[in-house]
């Protein structure tokens, strides 16, 4: 059992924004992503603002799409958190 709960932090933070990468590039036209940003909720702004946006996949990951893809999005899809994990098997210890 490590003892490093930062480096599983970390780690599910990249495994979160990687994903975010997926679904962008799965997204690949303008029309698909306004769908696909409005069926998540976002104000209409914010759509406009993402859908037509020319940063690359990584960097869309970051920042904007981690307002419309953030932790609860991905929990409900079935993701299980590792830092979660680490404390429920820290504390069976």
């Amino acid at each position: 059992l490590a003892e490093t709960p930062s480096v599983f932090k970390d780690l599910e933070g990249w495994m979160r924004r990687r994903l975010r990468m997926c679904l962008w590039k799965q997204w690949k036209r303008v029309r698909t992503r306004y769908r696909e940003l409005r069926a998540l909720g976002l104000p209409e702004w914010a759509v406009n603002e993402l859908a037509n946006a020319r940063k690359g996949p990584w960097r869309m990951a970051h920042g904007p799409m981690n307002r419309a893809l953030g932790n609860a999005y991905w929990q409900t899809q079935g993701l299980l958190s590792l830092t979660e994990r680490y404390q429920t098997l820290r504390q069976a210890w």
